[in-house]
Parts: structure tokens; sequence; C-alpha cells
């Protein structure tokens, strides 16, 4: 069972719906923080099993949907409603888009007020007269070529639009994670590099130096390191200098041995 949300706008779906899209409509009420769901003359009437088996266990908005024969009985006890339609009409209400709809909504529910959402069927939408119970519509900005949008994902963009008036922010699962390393340890994160960066003859010309070592260091810094991620790039670059080490001295080896053949083969 979802917790108790706190107050937002009602979706009222006007008849005739599916009983899926129903369904597909409560799930992303409940993405969203929508729980109050009304209904208007379902098609197939009320409860329908395929409701539930569409909304993959957001079951809350539709164990608690209320039926009614009409939309004036739907919005009789709310005082905002915006009706959504991607249809121009003739009537002389505000035209608005999600975004600025759901801070309208928003401010309305913060003083107090009851409001909603009223989407109409696929295929034909909301009636004129159905429009002329709100006091605003609600169109989004799709493409002319193609302006048809099924039940949810209407629903959906309108609620999560709700949504960002009561949490513009990343939950905080992905907000947190250990803080970047301090200065001290990047410091010395710096100066490891800089060292083997020298044992490498990297810094040429030696007057660049003091400009390269500052590119570096700003390019790291912008990184923003943990101290596990400094641990780990000082390991890289330690594991790096041992194994130029290795060639190194292999290179030596292989050296002596071509020099100590040639001696032999000049004794001989």
């Amino acid at each position: 069972m979802a917790e108790a949300s706190p107050a937002a706008p009602v979706i009222i779906l006007n008849a005739p719906q599916l009983a899926e899209n129903i369904g597909a409509a409560a799930r992303v009420m409940a993405n969203f923080g929508l729980s109050e769901l009304r209904l208007v003359n379902p098609r197939d009437g009320w409860p329908q099993e395929r409701a539930w088996a569409s909304a993959s266990g957001a079951d809350w908005p539709l164990n608690a949907a209320r039926v009614f024969a009409s939309v004036e009985a739907a919005v009789a006890d709310l005082n905002l409603v915006y009706a959504t339609t991607a249809r121009p009409r003739e009537l002389q209400l505000p035209v608005l888009t999600p975004r600025p709809a759901m801070r309208d909504l928003a401010g309305a529910i913060g003083e107090g007020l009851k409001a909603g959402l009223l989407f109409g069927g696929e295929r034909a939408g909301l009636e004129t007269a159905d429009i002329a119970l709100c006091q605003a519509v609600v169109t989004l900005p799709v493409d002319v070529r193609f302006k048809s949008l099924n039940l949810a994902q209407a629903v959906a963009i309108n609620a999560y639009e709700w949504r960002m008036t009561q949490a513009d922010e990343a939950p905080q699962a992905f907000r947190g994670g250990p803080p970047p390393a301090d200065g001290a340890a990047m410091l010395g994160l710096y100066e490891h590099f800089e060292r083997e960066l020298d044992e490498a003859g990297f810094f040429h010309p030696p007057e660049k130096r003091p400009s390269m070592v500052q590119n570096l260091r700003s390019a790291l810094g912008r990184a923003s390191f943990t101290d596990q991620e400094v641990r780990t790039f000082r390991g890289v670059v330690t594991a790096l200098s041992r194994g130029r080490g290795r060639v190194l001295a292999k290179l030596a080896s292989q050296k002596a041995a071509k020099a100590k053949a040639a001696n032999i083969g000049d004794d001989a």
C-alpha cells in the first residue's frame, strides 16, 4: 500500500476509456505522486481486472477510483479544473502548456483549493461542452504533423510537470556518495604524478614546465576525485612507473648482453 500523497490535482478521465488505458494512466499517476482518480462512464463498466493488470502494481489510484455519470458531477466539488486537448476550440479560455498550468494548480492547492485535470478519450478527446466547465486549456507543443498522444502519455507529461512543482531535484539516493578529496590528498597526487613525468622526460623544454604543471593540475582538479579515486590514480601512476623501470632494465640487460657477445667475438 502506498503512503498518502500530499494534496495534488484530481485526475478525471472522461468516457469512453478502455480498462487498459485507465490502468496505464494510474501507473504514471503513481510514478509522480498523484493518487485521486475519477472516471466518467468507463466504457466497459467498473471495476475491470484489465486495469489492474495494466497498472503493474500501482493499485492505489484504481482501488480508490470514483465513478461518475457525467463530467458535471465529476467536477462539482472542484474549485479549479483545467482541460487537456490538442484541438483548438472557439471557447475564449486561457491556453497553457503543462509547466505553467501545473504551477497554477500548485498555487491553487497551496491556498487550500481543490483542483483537477480533465482528460478526454484517445479518439475524440473532450467535447466543447466539457471544456466549457473548465477554467483553462492545457495543450502540449507537439509537432503539427502528428498531434495525437495516447492517454497515458498525456497523463504522464502533465503528472511529471506537477511533480516538478513539488520536487525539482534528483532523488537523494542519486545525490549521495563520498565527498571530493581534500587539498592535501590532491597535492600528493599532483606531486607524485609530476615526479614520474620528470623521470620520463615529459616536461620539455624545461622552461615550459610551470605552465604544463598548471594545466595538468587544473585538468585533474576538475575531475573532483574522491579519496578512493586519488588512491586509485596514484596506484596507476606507480604501476606505470614500475613498468617503465622494467622496460628500461630489460633494455639495459639486452644492451649488456650484446656488448658481452661482441667482446667475446673480439677475443676469439
